[in-house]
């Protein structure tokens, strides 16, 4: 490693005790590639080694990390989003730079856009409120993150002038837009806990979207639907009293970024993690973690324990995916995000969690709709809003598993009666055939 010729020798010692040492290795594993990652410690880094990784949407199958002294290792085991090992040395060279870097923190940029940060009571249809007011207000969605959860809603909305292409700087426009947004929220019975405010901040985005859901103390809300005890996240914590340590246990259905919402959530609880595993199998993960306060300490009331409990529940329920993924491909054009969700508004479908994307002039856009009081929506109602909205704009990516377990029940239920069974079979196979004509990938 070359040097500037102004730094002195003691210059170069401290750029090399902070600088992590990164090795990527596809040889140890027939499954995985492994990403092994030694650094000083501070508090915070566990987080932006794994927000490096999930920022890529890789799958970490496997990770075990132990801080010794004043020094912290982290060990993950990674495949792309269809179990492979990683290959693209594009991709490895910049996991290399990146985790390289994390001692030094990571800056996160939407130069030329304002962003909003909107909270409060979600609702069916608030999201089209949300975009026509934004429409009217001659704001262009650029970029959009939307989660929802036990009845409240956190969206990070990134926007800029329509006629200039510029951020929105006027205090006068600014403050018409969180008045009128702030109105929308606050709906018919949400006066006090409707939050709008233009962010300043240049936080990770979906790292705020967990703070701003954890200010709104979403986890203590009690769930419109309950979960069933086989989607619920189990937690629980435990003290290790001889070594000073809180045990922190996770098991969950496995999904992308899973370990992210964890480790950020300790992370801004402010406990620091010493030493943790997480292990994947089929799709259940389980994960432990050995944590303290700042100050050195362990969890003791009662009262923080349950909160611990409640918030870990809540991260990992935030972004599980509730309902039936439609991806909207197709060129932008004014008030296009205001026109869609009213239709999914008018037809009955709630938007439970959206991502907006726009590159150039082509928007994909994300959504997750469920039926107006959270169940699965009916599939010929999700078809004659594609036939509204466009066929060939917007399709079916994701059915989640109730529709195929319903079929399943329906042919057990069947059997035993010859009749009912070949009924069954019949509709079975209608059903099946439907889907597949409905679920095709977007190219």
């Amino acid at each position: 490693m070359e040097f500037p010729a102004c730094y002195d020798e003691y210059e170069k010692l401290v750029f090399r005790l902070n600088t992590p040492r990164v090795v990527i290795d596809n040889g140890a594993s027939s499954t995985a590639t492994i990403v092994k990652v030694d650094s000083a410690r501070k508090h915070g880094i566990l987080l932006e080694a794994v927000q490096v990784l999930t920022d890529l949407n890789l799958s970490i199958k496997k990770a075990y990390f132990s801080a010794d002294g004043k020094w912290f290792m982290d060990v993950f085991h990674v495949t792309d989003q269809s179990g492979n090992k990683l290959t693209d040395e594009n991709v490895i060279r910049y996991i290399e730079q990146s985790l390289g870097n994390i001692h030094y923190g990571r800056s996160y940029s939407y130069d030329g856009l304002t962003a909003l940060e909107l909270t409060g009571t979600d609702r069916v249809g608030l999201l089209s409120e949300v975009f026509a007011v934004l429409a009217d207000l001659q704001c262009n969605v650029v970029e959009a993150k939307v989660w929802t959860h036990n009845g409240r809603i956190a969206s990070l909305i990134y926007v800029k002038d329509r006629h200039s292409g510029s951020p929105i700087e006027d205090s006068k426009h600014i403050n018409r837009i969180e008045a009128q947004l702030r109105n929308v929220l606050k709906g018919d019975n949400d006066i006090k806990s409707a939050s709008t405010s233009v962010s300043l901040s240049v936080t990770h985005s979906e790292r705020r979207l967990h703070q701003m859901m954890f200010a709104d103390r979403d986890y203590e809300k009690k769930p419109i639907l309950q979960l069933t005890s086989d989607s619920s996240p189990s937690v629980t914590v435990q003290n290790w009293v001889d070594r000073g340590y809180s045990v922190v246990s996770v098991q969950c259905k496995d999904r992308t970024k899973l370990l992210f919402d964890v480790v950020c959530t300790l992370t801004d609880m402010e406990y620091v993690v010493f030493h943790g595993t997480i292990k994947t199998a089929a799709d259940t993960a389980s994960m432990e973690f050995y944590i303290k306060h700042s100050d050195g300490t362990p969890i003791s009331p009662e009262a923080e324990r349950q909160r611990v409990i409640l918030c870990l529940q809540a991260a990992v329920e935030r972004r599980a995916s509730k309902g039936v993924r439609l991806e909207l491909c197709t060129a932008d054009r004014v008030g296009l995000l205001a026109d869609v969700t009213r239709t999914f508004r008018e037809n009955g479908l709630n938007v439970t969690r959206a991502e907006i994307s726009t590159t150039m002039d082509t928007v994909l856009n994300i959504f997750y709709v469920t039926d107006a009081v959270g169940n699965q929506a009916d599939p010929r109602l999700i078809e004659e809003v594609r036939q509204k909205i466009g066929l060939s704009n917007l399709r079916v990516k994701e059915l989640p598993p109730l529709y195929h377990q319903k079929a399943e029940s329906d042919d057990e239920e069947a059997v035993g009666v010859a009749g009912a069974f070949l009924l069954s079979i019949g509709s079975l196979v209608r059903r099946n055939l439907y889907y597949l004509g409905l679920v095709r990938s977007c190219s």
